[in-house]
């Protein structure tokens, strides 16, 4: 099979097509609501999601069982992805306001896809969304979204930071390199019922 063939195929067994085509999608809505601080935050939760579930396998046992190791493999296809996410909601909003703007989404699609890789070593690739959603939820609720509070804050707000944070880049860096470290090592977890 020649390689073109067999990244073609891994394309599909992971359908990056469909995940292309729902990040632009992300891309245009952020573009459009691009005013307000909440883009900033839930274009990436989606994104994440997108990404997240991108990563399951049809064949978790093939992978396991294969000559060569998946690690690179899975590597690759987290970081193309997470890179792809990441430039596509960052050129929807271009320019400052208020200090969140192309950075603090950069920052927030890798921090948040970071909790999605693993999560979906975790729970499975289906579900990898789901402890990013309730982490942000849990977040806005402890009202800890204001750019004004310092200190911890600073560190498990991160997705509420301003873009010049530097606490909230490492917090996000330090995330999707343990989350990114986990799926490629690891692998997606099967999901039960198919």
């Amino acid at each position: 099979m020649t390689d073109l063939r067999a990244l073609r195929l891994y394309a599909r067994t992971r359908a990056a097509p469909a995940t292309l085509a729902v990040l632009a999608a992300t891309a245009l809505g952020a573009a459009w609501a691009a005013q307000r601080l909440s883009v900033i935050v839930l274009a990436p939760l989606f994104a994440a999601g997108v990404v997240g579930t991108g990563l399951f396998t049809h064949s978790a046992e093939l992978e396991r069982g294969a000559v060569r190791p998946w690690w690179p493999r899975r590597l690759a296809h987290l970081l193309l992805a997470t890179a792809l996410a990441a430039m596509l909601l960052a050129l929807a909003v271009p320019g400052r306001f208020d200090a969140y703007g192309a950075s603090a989404m950069a920052r927030n699609v890798i921090g948040s896809t970071g909790v999605a890789a693993a999560s979906a070593v975790v729970i499975g690739a289906r579900l990898s969304w789901l402890p990013m959603m309730v982490c942000t939820a849990v977040t806005s609720l402890l009202g800890a979204t204001d750019p004004a509070d310092g200190g911890v804050a600073a560190a498990w707000a991160w997705q509420f930071r301003p873009e010049d944070d530097v606490r909230a880049w490492l917090t996000a860096l330090a995330i999707f390199g343990c989350g990114a470290s986990l799926h490629a090592c690891r692998g997606t977890r099967p999901d039960n019922g198919g």
